[in-house]
């Protein structure tokens, strides 16, 4: 067992800091928090359960051999060539009909054939030469060579300028679908403005040093991570968070690299450097992305490695047996088996799959959320049960005041607390001057000290009259005499007395974030209504929390530990297990679920690591809208697969037949392709609900 697992005593109660727990504060207050601990990759149950991912070696280029997106510099080389080529295709077709000899018109279609294929030909024979013998081009050489030998000019001319077409196209249609996370690379600006000594200097990011003070004009986005030393105004987020609506900072804020001035000059004390940073990070986790391939598509690829070996050798015995057989002659047959192999290349599997995965990544990343791969994103729809942390996940972490019990005078009640807690730093006191504090505005505190584990005592005069408050815990008003009812109320309760005359109660609790119930609700919609709250907080405290969002099930006053086990007996009982957390005490639920989700990603290096899924922001509705991306991804990527396969299939045996001519097998094939991609393309279009 790690030295973090270890039982520290709380120096207030005495309790153990191992758990989260509800007891007396060093302050004076009884009331829920958590105590959190980082863990290293060993869990505390002894066991390393980090999650281990095989990272394929394949680029995104096409398992058949090159790469489908195209730079525009060579798309524009390429419409050039195939306007050539087409030109010269119709000057063969008005030949062909012409009283000139054929070798006149074999002549043009040889031109065009060459302008048109020379890259599919050159490419086939690196392929193999390396060794490949089956790819897409490979096919293609094979089907217009053959159909050319045999005097089928037009159609072998077809053959190569319909499948460049095609090659461009879908070129352009990868390019928009990267284009959606590749606009990420814009959050980079190449230049930052340094003050130095009084003056402003121009460096790159990566030449920033830590403490460097940055200054942000309004209108530029902010390179490196830090914390506002000079500036008040707003920041956009959207390009992190996904939520348009800009967020006001001010000196001592958080400003991360990503974000983007609004209306304000700022200056930002670097806080890491840029290698460290928010956006490093995240550019970072989108490149390993593309290396994490979902199980289907691994399955596309094996596939096609067997599939296309399979249909040359069909297509080899469609050109020798049946002649052999006395079933015709050899040009009939070699012309169906060129056919066939025309329309058999599977590049509208190999090409529409990765596509409509990489596009359903960048829709998610569009919202604000960022998927950790094919893989993940694939995970995600099997999901039928989800958990959640409460700190942080479903409440915001932090107290607010919810109400007086026992208070004849609330605002008498409220002011005598504002009194006490008014120069305290600790997280409820904080919370009492944010609701309360304007009522000890004007009010003169002669003293005030800190009662340690019970509460605060203060000296004030009010409307001229001298007063002793006190607040804090029952403890101290039972030391000081004052008779009072001890209230069961559930949070942290704030006990307060002037001159000797107890006023009641102030009570405070852990905020709820406001779309809480609401995505509790999304997720049951979508088939997901077994949900369970995992918390170390007390029984009464979590079934409130559980009650108010709608969860239903919990587990409370639970160890780290504990959490651990939990998890696995959810899996256990067969269930495939959402759970989310905040991505930094959370680290072994994450990594042991079925997928794990973060929360509130953005600065924080421990969630970018530990979990699956990063929402990078606090909205839980994301989790949700993330499932839906998931689930319509998905099912855009089996209709590909299911529409290609028919095709395909389909158009090889009406080949084989004769029913088909190489037109029909070429349009089929870059058909399909085409038609396979658009339909992955409405992946980027499914961020929205």
């Amino acid at each position: 067992m790690k030295d973090e697992e270890k039982k520290d005593a709380c120096p207030c109660c005495g309790h153990d800091k191992a758990h989260e727990h509800a007891h007396e504060h060093g302050h004076g207050h009884e009331h829920e928090h958590e105590h959190h601990h980082d863990h290293d990759d060993d869990c505390c149950c002894g066991h390393d359960h980090g999650h281990h991912h095989d990272h394929d070696e394949d680029d995104d280029g096409c398992c058949c051999g090159h790469d489908h997106e195209h730079e525009e510099g060579d798309g524009k080389n390429l419409l050039i060539r195939l306007g050539i080529a087409a030109v010269l295709f119709c000057v063969g077709l008005g030949l062909k009909f012409s009283a000139l000899p054929t070798f006149v018109s074999a002549i043009a279609f040889g031109a065009a054939y060459l302008v048109a294929g020379y890259r599919v030909l050159l490419e086939a024979v690196e392929s193999i030469r390396d060794g490949d013998w089956f790819g897409e081009e490979f096919l293609m050489s094979i089907a217009s060579l053959g159909a050319f030998a045999i005097g089928e000019f037009a159609e072998s001319c077809a053959v190569v300028i319909l499948f460049e077409l095609g090659e461009y196209l879908q070129g352009r249609a990868v390019a928009k679908s990267r284009g959606s996370i590749k606009q990420m690379l814009e959050l980079r600006p190449e230049k930052v403005t340094v003050e130095k000594d009084g003056k402003l200097i121009t460096m790159a990011p990566e030449e920033v040093q830590i403490d460097d003070i940055v200054v942000i004009a309004p209108g530029e986005k902010v390179s490196l991570d830090g914390v506002l030393v000079e500036g008040t105004g707003d920041m956009d987020l959207s390009a992190l968070t996904g939520e348009s609506l800009p967020v006001s900072k001010t000196v001592g804020d958080e400003a991360l690299s990503g974000s983007m001035s609004v209306d304000a000059t700022f200056k930002v004390r670097v806080t890491a450097d840029y290698a460290n940073g928010t956006v490093a990070k995240i550019l970072e986790m989108l490149e390993n992305a593309r290396e994490r391939k979902s199980p289907v598509e691994n399955f596309i690829r094996r596939f096609s490695k067997i599939y296309t070996p399979i249909v040359c050798a069909f297509a080899l015995l469609v050109a020798v047996v049946p002649p052999l057989l006395g079933f015709g002659s050899f040009t009939t047959w070699v012309y169906r088996a060129l056919c066939a192999l025309a329309a058999s290349c599977p590049c509208a599997l190999v090409i529409s799959v990765p596509l409509g995965l990489f596009g359903g990544l960048g829709a998610a990343s569009k919202c604000g959320v960022l998927i950790k791969g094919g893989n993940y994103l694939e995970a995600l729809t099997t999901v039928n049960a989800a958990a959640f942390d409460k700190t942080g996940t479903l409440t915001r972490g932090s107290f607010a005041y919810v109400g007086a019990k026992d208070a004849p005078d609330e605002e008498a009640l409220c002011r005598v607390v504002a009194i006490c807690e008014k120069y305290s730093t600790h997280p409820i006191a904080l919370a009492a001057m944010r609701a309360v504090g304007n009522l000890a505005d004007g009010i003169e505190v002669t003293d005030s000290a800190a009662v340690p584990g019970k509460g605060v005592r203060a000296d004030a005069v009010i409307d001229g009259k001298a007063v002793s408050c006190l607040c804090g815990n029952a403890a101290l008003l039972r030391d000081a005499g004052i008779a009072f009812n001890e209230v069961p109320a559930v949070g942290t309760v704030v006990y307060a007395a002037a001159n000797g005359v107890y006023l009641g109660c102030a009570v405070f609790a852990d905020e709820l974030k406001p779309d809480s119930a609401d995505a509790i609700r999304d997720l049951a919609s979508l088939g997901i209504a077994d949900t369970t709250m995992l918390t170390g907080d007390k029984r009464a405290i979590a079934e409130r929390v559980a009650k108010e969002v709608g969860i239903s099930a919990v587990k409370p006053e639970l160890l780290p530990a504990d959490k651990v086990e939990a998890i696995s007996a959810l899996r256990e009982d067969g269930k495939k297990l959402l759970y989310v957390g905040d991505g930094i005490n959370d680290a072994p639920g994450l990594a042991l679920a079925d997928v794990g989700v973060a929360m509130g990603g953005i600065g924080s290096a421990a969630a970018l690591q530990a979990a699956d899924v990063v929402i990078m922001g606090d909205s839980l509705t994301k989790v949700p809208a993330v499932i839906r991306i998931a689930r319509k991804t998905m099912r855009i990527v089996r209709e590909n697969i299911v529409f290609a396969l028919v095709i395909k299939v389909g158009v090889v045996i009406l080949s084989a037949f004769g029913i088909t001519d190489l037109w029909v097998a070429v349009f089929s094939d870059v058909g399909v392709c085409l038609l396979a991609v658009a339909n992955a393309l409405r992946t980027m279009r499914v961020a929205k609900k």
